[in-house]
Formats: C-alpha cells, sequence, structure tokens
C-alpha cells in the first residue's frame, strides 16, 4: 500500500473511497471494501481518501478512535492500494467544492464510494448529488447492528464514554485486525 500526503499522485483510473474513517468501523469496512473489489473487478487501484486529524475532532474536539497509523495498518488489511491522507487543518477548510471536485478528479475515479451523509467544501456546501453531476458516485447505505441501530463513529465514542467497551468492539468489529478490549479501553479512557 503507498500512503502520500495531501497531494496524491495521478492515476489513469482508479476506484475511489472517501471519508474520516474513524475507527475504521463496520460501516466503513463496508464502504471500503466495496470499493476494493470493484476496483480488482475493473483492474484499476483502490484508493482512499482520508483526513487527519478527522473533521469531527478538529470542529468538536471529539475523541479520536483511531490514530493515522492504527487507520493505515486497518487499510492495509482491507487490501486497499493507496491512500492519500489530507492535513484538516484552517486551510483545507477553507478549500470550495469545486476545489475538491478537482483534486479527486486527478485520481481519473471510475467510480467513487462514500457513505450516504458524505459531504465536502467550505461550510459542507457539497453533497453526494453535486459529486455526482462529476463523477460515477456509489453511495454505501448506512450499515446497521441486529437491533437496527445505525453503526457510527460518534456512537462508537459514546458507547466508549459510558464504558460499554464490548458493545462498542462489536459495532467496530475489529476482531479481523487482532485488537482486544483492553488496548481500545486504554486508548479511550487513557
Amino acid at each position: 500500500m503507498e500512503v502520500h500526503v495531501d497531494q496524491g499522485p495521478m492515476f489513469l483510473g482508479s476506484v475511489v473511497s472517501i471519508g474520516a474513517f474513524d475507527g475504521v468501523h463496520r460501516g466503513h469496512q463496508t464502504v471500503i471494501s466495496h470499493a476494493v473489489d470493484r476496483a480488482r473487478e475493473l483492474g484499476v487501484s483502490s484508493l482512499v481518501y482520508t483526513f487527519d486529524p478527522p473533521p469531527r475532532h478538529y470542529f468538536q474536539n471529539a475523541k479520536v478512535l483511531t490514530s493515522i497509523e492504527e487507520k493505515l495498518m486497518y487499510l492495509e488489511t482491507l487490501g486497499v492500494d493507496q491512500v492519500v491522507i489530507a492535513s484538516f487543518n484552517e486551510c483545507y477548510i477553507n478549500r470550495t467544492s469545486k476545489w475538491f471536485i478537482d483534486t479527486l478528479r486527478r485520481f481519473n475515479p471510475l467510480e467513487i464510494h462514500v457513505g450516504m451523509d458524505f459531504r465536502f467544501g467550505k461550510n459542507r456546501a457539497g453533497d453526494i448529488d453535486l459529486l455526482a453531476k462529476h463523477f460515477n458516485v456509489k453511495p454505501t447505505k448506512p450499515v446497521c447492528c441486529p437491533n437496527g441501530d445505525v453503526i457510527s463513529s460518534t456512537r462508537i465514542r459514546n458507547l466508549l464514554s459510558h464504558g460499554r467497551f464490548k458493545e462498542a468492539l462489536t459495532l467496530l468489529d475489529w476482531s479481523s485486525f487482532n485488537n482486544n478490549r483492553k488496548q481500545l479501553s486504554s486508548t479511550y479512557t487513557g
């Protein structure tokens, strides 16, 4: 897996998944796995475009569920070929939706995979509809646990803050990544 900071290389074709992917939980794994599978079917690179720090941490000081190093480890395990890490800072948040679309064009995406609530650009002005005017967008419906609740990083943070580590681990589904409750507990409460 190749990792690029801020500016990725140009590609002849790729399948891109975009998101903060904080926690790389079951929902994130679904978006990324669909993109990786499609890239293999189409014979192009799979590329994850992600942010460091995650936007919720930047704007709301939300606890980060996974360090960038952990996130990269999980992405590699999922079979991702390329990762572009955008430095999420004051300069980045002032970039327009048009700038973001122009950045994505460098990757020549045959498909872009995102969650249904994906937003981009200054003041979150861009959405899936705008992205779909420029690219073949494949939105992934929210992934739910057996009781029907949507799996999200915010929900996982809430569970962790209430000491419900086992339930959080179920939503994260890191079993394939060889993590354990003790590591999560010490990382989150430490």
